[in-house]
């Protein structure tokens, strides 16, 4: 289909993105813009949060593991769905008996002014790395399937498009992120349905013929039963309870649109509904990359991982209709967790850091503008990460994305469990200390265990390459570290925080 063609839908989609901005940001306020006046509709929060969680990552990486994962990615998915009970019933009504706007305030009732800015700092580290991660895998796609043809460079592409997002929250911020979230949601989960149907008729397959031909083709295999390797089923469904916990429960992005829900019980029910609801759509892109690999090996295809969605659907193998939407479904994946990561950002850094709701010295019409820098400033760092995942250009961006919350919402993790597991007294000052320090032993421990890929990347010679790797065998025992990186490095901070505490009288 022409790259004009294409545009032209892209640009009606953002049309009608400002349309509903301008209509829900009317007669907004800071309130409006932080918790959403803290009266959404749960359904419509927990509607909307499916396409923040799944975001252009699910859309376009998921199905691209079952080349060589077969389901596999299901194990984390099965975490995934433990982990939003312990959101539900320990997380929320923490929340919400604190009536918390920013959770990481909770770190300030709990331990002190230091800790609570350490936590907000991780959130927005975190928050800025993944957000812009997801974002990258999007605006490359779009870059290399339409723009290049229309002779846009990719810094003009980022820039746009970020614009763009920036104009439709500017305002209204959780307001109107609930309503777009939710429009967006449709369309990415009617483009699933919609690609899913079309293969299937291109293969002449039934639902049955479906489930025999991926069983054949070994596809449908979920559980690894290989304790040494990275994807053994415990770490993976252990790791993804986890990574809910931590990414979802501890991050100010997530549960600010929770907490705009105005009870504690319909917060609980949004959460919970999506757990249930996440286990199908997982499951459905799953079915999605399946058919892929198999629709590229009838056709002598060889593209892998992140590129064989997009090349199916755009390079004129299925219906011009297809390559619609796949590009809307791929844009409505992408602005959910873009524009709520700039939204929660923007709250959490006016909060936690500036303490906006604190400051009664400044006049609403101040803080409003204080906020709205922010929010720009924001954008900003998005488009030069944005632009720095150019330059890196992985292949598989829900691998970096996994690694790098192992990395950043650790500490996060740590801290919280220890606020709400134990009684005693943090040395508020030495808090960011320890938060520092998990993370770099996590990395030394990650840079010996994997020491062959770091050789490669730095390009060692054979020899030293062949010695680090033996070194690496003989403290490991060929153990792997996998998703249950972001575990370890909770409890290293847990135990460092142990360490600087006292019993409390």
């Amino acid at each position: 289909m022409s790259a004009y063609i294409l545009f032209a839908f892209v640009f009606g989609y953002f049309v009608l993105l400002l349309f509903v901005a301008y209509f829900t940001s009317r007669n907004s306020n800071n309130d409006s813009f932080f918790i959403g006046n803290k009266n959404s509709n749960w359904l419509l929060v927990t509607f909307g949060m499916i396409g923040t969680s799944l975001s252009g990552v699910t859309f376009v990486s998921v199905p691209g593991t079952v080349g060589l994962g077969g389901f596999g990615y299901y194990q984390v998915v099965i975490g995934y769905f433990l982990g939003y009970f312990v959101i539900a019933f320990i997380l929320l009504p923490l929340y919400y008996k604190l009536n918390l706007t920013s959770i990481y305030r909770y770190l300030e009732d709990r331990f002190g002014p230091v800790t609570y800015r350490t936590g907000a700092i991780f959130f927005i580290l975190s928050r800025t790395l993944g957000a812009t991660a997801r974002m990258f895998l999007v605006i490359n796609i779009l870059q290399l399937f339409i723009l290049d043809a229309l002779g846009v460079p990719f810094v003009a592409t980022a820039f746009i498009i970020l614009l763009l997002i920036l104009l439709y929250t500017f305002e209204g911020g959780v307001k109107t992120i609930v309503y777009t979230d939710t429009l967006q949601t449709t369309f990415m989960l009617g483009g699933l349905i919609a690609c899913i149907l079309a293969i299937m008729y291109n293969l002449n397959f039934g639902i049955r013929d479906t489930f025999s031909a991926l069983s054949d083709a070994n596809y449908i295999d979920i559980f690894n039963t290989n304790v040494l390797a990275p994807n053994f089923f415990l770490k993976q469904i252990l790791g993804g309870a986890f990574i809910t916990i931590a990414m979802t429960g501890l991050d100010q992005e997530m549960m600010q649109k929770n907490i705009s829900v105005k009870t504690l019980w319909g917060s609980q029910k949004n959460v919970l509904t999506l757990a249930f609801v996440l286990l199908i759509v997982n499951l459905l892109f799953l079915i999605l990359g399946g058919l892929l690999y198999l629709f590229a090996s009838k056709n002598g295809l060889t593209v892998t991982g992140d590129d064989i969605f997009p090349t199916i659907a755009l390079k004129n193998y299925l219906s011009s209709s297809i390559s619609i939407v796949f590009i809307i479904g791929l844009i409505s994946a992408l602005f959910p967790s873009a524009d709520g990561a700039l939204t929660a950002m923007t709250s959490s850094f006016c909060i936690d850091i500036l303490g906006m709701q604190k400051d009664i010295l400044k006049s609403s019409g101040e803080k409003r503008r204080t906020r709205l820098a922010v929010h720009l400033s924001f954008a900003i760092l998005f488009f030069i990460c944005v632009l720095v995942f150019k330059w890196i250009n992985d292949k598989s961006i829900i691998d970096v994305i996994l690694k790098l919350a192992g990395y950043t919402y650790g500490p996060l993790l740590g801290l919280f469990a220890f606020g709400i597991f134990t009684r005693r007294n943090l040395s508020d000052k030495k808090s960011i200390w320890i938060c520092l320090l998990s993370p770099l032993i996590i990395f030394i421990l990650d840079f010996i265990n994997n020491i062959e890929w770091f050789s490669k990347k730095l390009s060692l010679s054979d020899e030293n390459s062949f010695q680090l790797i033996q070194i690496s065998n003989s403290i490991f025992s060929g153990y792997k570290i996998g998703i249950e990186m972001l575990i370890l490095n909770g409890i290293i901070t847990f135990i460092g925080l142990y360490m600087i505490s006292k019993k409390a009288k």
